[in-house]
C-alpha cells in the first residue's frame, strides 16, 4: 500500500489530527497521509508540523488561509499527482470517517475507478445526527439523482478513493465547486467520463471534538451546483461508454 495516499484537509482540529494519523496508520501502515492546512487559528498546522518531522509518512500543505474544502482537495491531487501515488482518498479531519473501513475501499478499488463511501447502503448507517440533519442529507442525495441521472444513493459524501486515472482525466483547474457541492462535482465528473464507480457501505458519527464547518452558505452553493453540472454537461443523463484499460501484461 505504499501506492495509497490519504488527503485530509483542516481547519481548527487541533485536538483531532494526532489521534487520527495514528489510528490510520495502526490500520494501514503503509500508506502516507497528506494533511491540507488551511492557516488554522488554533494552531493545529503547528501539530501537524511536528507529526511531519516525526514520521515520514505524514506530509503537510500550508494554505495562506482558508479557502474552502474543494481548494484543499484540488491543492492535494495536485501533490499526489506529481508523485507515484495510484490510490487517493479523501477522508475527513473530525473521526466521522472511521480508519477501519480503508482495506475495504483498496478491495473494491481492484474493480473500481472511483470508491464511494455510501451512508445509505444497508440502511442508515449515521449515528448522532439531529433528525433535522439527516432529512437534509437525504432530501440533498434524491435532489442530486434526480436532476443528474446519478445511481448514487449518496452523492454528497466526503469519504471515497480515486483511482489515479480518474484525476489525471478531470481538468482538475476547471473544477469549481468549493463547499460540500465539491464532491458532488468530482462524483459526476468521474461518471459522465464513462469510469467505474461503486459505492460501498461505511458507518457515518459526528464528529466529537471540534465544531462543524457546515453553513447555509455552503448548503445554498450546493443547491446552485447541481443545476449549474447538469446544464454543463448538455443535460446529458448518462456516462460514457468508456473502453476498459487493456490488462496488464504478466
Amino acid at each position: 500500500m505504499h501506492n495509497v495516499l490519504i488527503i485530509i484537509p483542516t481547519y481548527d482540529e487541533k485536538d483531532n489530527v494526532s489521534p487520527l494519523s495514528k489510528a490510520i496508520l495502526d490500520i494501514a501502515p503503509t500508506v502516507n497521509i497528506l494533511f491540507v492546512d488551511a492557516n488554522s487559528p488554533d494552531g493545529t498546522g503547528k501539530i501537524l508540523d511536528e507529526l511531519a518531522a516525526a514520521d515520514p509518512r505524514i506530509s503537510v500543505l500550508h494554505q495562506p488561509g482558508k479557502s474552502g474544502l474543494g481548494r484543499a482537495y484540488i491543492e492535494g491531487f495536485q501533490w499526489a499527482l506529481k508523485k507515484s501515488y495510484e490510490f487517493i482518498f479523501e477522508m475527513d479531519a473530525d473521526h466521522s470517517h472511521s480508519p477501519r473501513e480503508i482495506p475495504n475501499f483498496l478491495k473494491a478499488a481492484k474493480e473500481a475507478d472511483l470508491v464511494l463511501g455510501s451512508r445509505y447502503i444497508h440502511g442508515i448507517r449515521i449515528t448522532n445526527w439531529p433528525l433535522s440533519r439527516l432529512l437534509l442529507s437525504m432530501g440533498g442525495a434524491l435532489y442530486v439523482r434526480l436532476l443528474t441521472g446519478m445511481p448514487f444513493k449518496d452523492p454528497t459524501g466526503g469519504f471515497k478513493c480515486f483511482r489515479r486515472r480518474v484525476l489525471e482525466a478531470i481538468n482538475l483547474d476547471k473544477v469549481k465547486s468549493n463547499g460540500y457541492s465539491f464532491q458532488i462535482e468530482m462524483t459526476h465528473a468521474a461518471w459522465l467520463e464513462g469510469f467505474r464507480v461503486k459505492e460501498i457501505p461505511i458507518t457515518f458519527e459526528d464528529r466529537r471534538m471540534g465544531y462543524s464547518k457546515m453553513s447555509g452558505g455552503i448548503f445554498r452553493e450546493a443547491l446552485t451546483m447541481v443545476g449549474l453540472l447538469w446544464v454543463r454537461s448538455g443535460l446529458r443523463r448518462s456516462p460514457k461508454q468508456k473502453t476498459p484499460p487493456p490488462p496488464k501484461q504478466a
